[in-house]
C-alpha cells in the first residue's frame, strides 16, 4: 500500500487520470451497476506507462545513466518509450520482427531521440534473450513489463484511483491477466481498503497461464499458447506476480477468443469505445458472472486500446465462427454447369449466404473438394443447413471443428 501510495504521487503529473464512467447499457443489460475504468484513454491507451514510469523514476543515478532496456511487442515499449522521452534517458527497446508496423511506429513517436527500437527474431522469446544480452554486456537495467515491485506498485495506482471515485466499495472488480501485474497491483489496493470486494481475474482461454499455475500451486509455463489475445497472451506469469495474485485473486475467469471478438465490436457499435482484444475480456467475463453480480456495483478495468484497424477483419470472422453464424466447409462438389444453382437452391435457407467458394483441385475437375464459406443470419439455422446438405446426398467436412484445417485454409 505505501508504495501505491508513493506511485500515485510519483506519476500525477505525468499520467491521465482515466475517468471512471457509469455504463448505463451493461448495467440494464447486467441489471447491476457497472463501471468501466477507461485505462484505454491514457496517453499511451494502455495501463503500462504507470508501472514502466514509476519503476524508472526509481533507479539510481547511475542506471539512468547507463540506459535501460525493455522487450515487448506492444503496450509495455510505448510506456517506456514514453517515460525514456519523459526523463530524458537512452533506452533500447527489443521487438520482434513481426511486431506490426503501426505499433513500432507508436513506439518511435513517444520515444523520439532517446530510444532505439531494435527488431529481431519472430518472437517476444527472441526479443528477450536480445534484450537480456544487451543487458549483461553494457551493464544496463532492463525494465521488466509485469514481474517487479515498482510495476506492481505502479499499476496498483488504477485501484487506487478506481475507489476514489466510487461513493460505495465496488462488490467486484474485474481486471485481465497476462503476466498478472495489473492484478497483483490492483487487487493489492483493493483488498487492503475492501477486503469484501471480490477481484476477478480474466485470462483468454487459449493463454490461461495465471489458472494453471494457480491450479498447480507453482509457476508453470505453458507449452503453446494462442497469441490472439496479444495483450494477455503470455506462457509463463511472474514469480512476483504469482505470489500475490494467489492470495488476492478470488475467481479466474477464462473468455475464448471468439468472445473476445464478439464483445470488442459490441463495445465499438454500442459505446464508440475501441478497445484490444486484452481490454475487452473484464467486459466479457460479465455473461458468465451474470448471476452473481446482479444488484451489485461492478467495475471492469479496460487496460488498453492499441487495437490495430488491420485487425478488425479478423475480428469480425472470429466473432461469426464463435457465434455460430459463419461456418466452413469442404465439400465434395461437381464442377459442371448448374452446380453452384443447385446447392443454392436446394441447400441454403432464404437467410443464408455463400461468402467464399473456391474449387481446390486444379486436375480431374469432373468432381472434386470445394472450400465454401456460409454466414448464417440466425445461428438456429445451422441444422437446416446440414440437413439439407445430407438430403442432398453431398459430402462434406466442416473445417471450424478441425484446426489443423481451418488454420491452413482460413
Amino acid at each position: 500500500m505505501e508504495d501505491i501510495i508513493l506511485a500515485h504521487h510519483m506519476l500525477k503529473n505525468v499520467i491521465t487520470r482515466t475517468p471512471l464512467q457509469h455504463d448505463a447499457k451493461l448495467s440494464e443489460k447486467y441489471g447491476c451497476n457497472v463501471y468501466i475504468k477507461r485505462e484505454d484513454l491514457q496517453i499511451v491507451r494502455s495501463f503500462k506507462l504507470r508501472g514502466a514510469y514509476n519503476l524508472i523514476r526509481n533507479l539510481s543515478e547511475l542506471e539512468l545513466q547507463q540506459g535501460i532496456v525493455c522487450a515487448s511487442a506492444g503496450n509495455h515499449a510505448q510506456g517506456v518509450a514514453f517515460s525514456c522521452n519523459a526523463l530524458q534517458i537512452q533506452g533500447k527497446i527489443f521487438m520482434p520482427s513481426t511486431t506490426p508496423r503501426q505499433k513500432i511506429t507508436q513506439v518511435k513517436r513517444f520515444g523520439g531521440s532517446y530510444v532505439e527500437v531494435i527488431l529481431t527474431g519472430d518472437t517476444y522469446d527472441d526479443a528477450y534473450d536480445a534484450a537480456m544480452k544487451t543487458c549483461e554486456e553494457h551493464g544496463m537495467k532492463f525494465v521488466h513489463p509485469f514481474d517487479d515491485p515498482k510495476i506492481i506498485a505502479g499499476n496498483g495506482t488504477v485501484g487506487m484511483e478506481i475507489f476514489e471515485k466510487l461513493d460505495t466499495p465496488a462488490d467486484y472488480v474485474f481486471v485481465t491477466i497476462g503476466g498478472g501485474g495489473l492484478a497483483a497491483g490492483v487487487g493489492t489496493y483493493v483488498k487492503a481498503v475492501s477486503p469484501s470486494t471480490k477481484m476477478i481475474g480474466v485470462e483468454p482461454l487459449g493463454a490461461a497461464s495465471m489458472q494453471e499455475s494457480l491450479r498447480l500451486g507453482e509457476v508453470v509455463p505453458l507449452d503453446n499458447i494462442d497469441k490472439f489475445v496479444d495483450g494477455a497472451a503470455v506462457k509463463r506469469v511472474g514469480n512476483l506476480t504469482f505470489d500475490i495474485c494467489k492470495d488476492l485473486i478470488d475467481d479466474i475467469v477464462l473468455v475464448p477468443e471468439g468472445k473476445a471478438c464478439t464483445t470488442i465490436l459490441d463495445l465499438y457499435n454500442e459505446n464508440a469505445i475501441v478497445v484490444e482484444p486484452a481490454g475487452s475480456l473484464p467486459i466479457a467475463a460479465l455473461d458468465y458472472y451474470r448471476d452473481e453480480i446482479r444488484g451489485k456495483t461492478v467495475v471492469c478495468v479496460i487496460s488498453g486500446g492499441n487495437n490495430d484497424i488491420d485487425r478488425m477483419q479478423e475480428i469480425k470472422e472470429r466473432s461469426l465462427i464463435f457465434e455460430g453464424l459463419k461456418h466452413y466447409f469442404v465439400l465434395n462438389f461437381p464442377q459442371r454447369a448448374g452446380a453452384l444453382r443447385e446447392f443454392l437452391d436446394d441447400v441454403l435457407g432464404p437467410n443464408d449466404d455463400i461468402t467464399r467458394f473456391e474449387y481446390t483441385k486444379k486436375n480431374d475437375k469432373n468432381n472434386g473438394p470445394a472450400l465454401v464459406g456460409i454466414e448464417l443470419k440466425y445461428r438456429e439455422d445451422y441444422d437446416a443447413l446440414i440437413a439439407n446438405m445430407k438430403k442432398k446426398g453431398i459430402t462434406y467436412n466442416e473445417i471450424n471443428n478441425d484446426p489443423v484445417l481451418f488454420n491452413l485454409l482460413i
